[in-house]
């Protein structure tokens, strides 16, 4: 019987499992929020909640228990100093768990995971196709002169001569 067993084995030995899980973690970190299958998300949720714990103490203790797990000393860094402050004021549920449906390959369920208290992301302004005109103007005259300079390998020597035999 399983009673009082709370670890999603997620059929892998417990060191795989401890990867596993502290790579997802330290993307959930980086990123603020992961694609993921159900099963993987649901183990991870107690696993990040206890590294924001962690955070929010913030003592050299709890630093170098982050970083024991995470064995990512930046990924650590960033959850003590921008991930954890976030949800200072929260006692708890730092995650969200957001079902997507099943994965078209193997049906697999997906689910979204990602914090609560993350701040809104910001789009950047995508370049005007005017700008984008002149640099495709000038590719012409930067690969003639490509083809005038020595080429590193064999098969690029040999497709710069077929241009210049082509262009004769």
């Amino acid at each position: 019987m399983r009673h009082r067993r709370n670890t999603t084995k997620l059929k892998r030995t417990a060191a795989h499992r401890r990867s596993l899980l502290a790579n997802l973690a330290c993307s959930l970190i980086e990123h603020g929020s992961i694609r993921t299958t159900l099963a993987k998300a649901k183990a991870l949720r107690p696993v990040a909640e206890k590294m924001i714990g962690l955070g929010k103490r913030g003592d050299l203790h709890a630093r170098r228990q982050a970083v024991a797990f995470l064995r990512q000393k930046d990924i650590a860094k960033k959850l003590f100093e921008e991930v954890a402050p976030l949800s200072k004021d929260r006692q708890g549920g730092y995650c969200r768990i957001t079902k997507l449906g099943a994965r078209m390959t193997d049906s697999a369920p997906m689910a979204v995971i990602e914090w609560v208290d993350q701040p809104a992301v910001e789009e950047t302004a995508v370049a005007a196709p005017a700008a984008e005109e002149p640099a495709a103007v000038a590719a012409p005259a930067a690969a003639e002169e490509a083809a005038e300079a020595k080429p590193a390998k064999k098969k690029a020597a040999k497709k710069a001569k077929a241009a210049d035999e082509a262009a004769e």
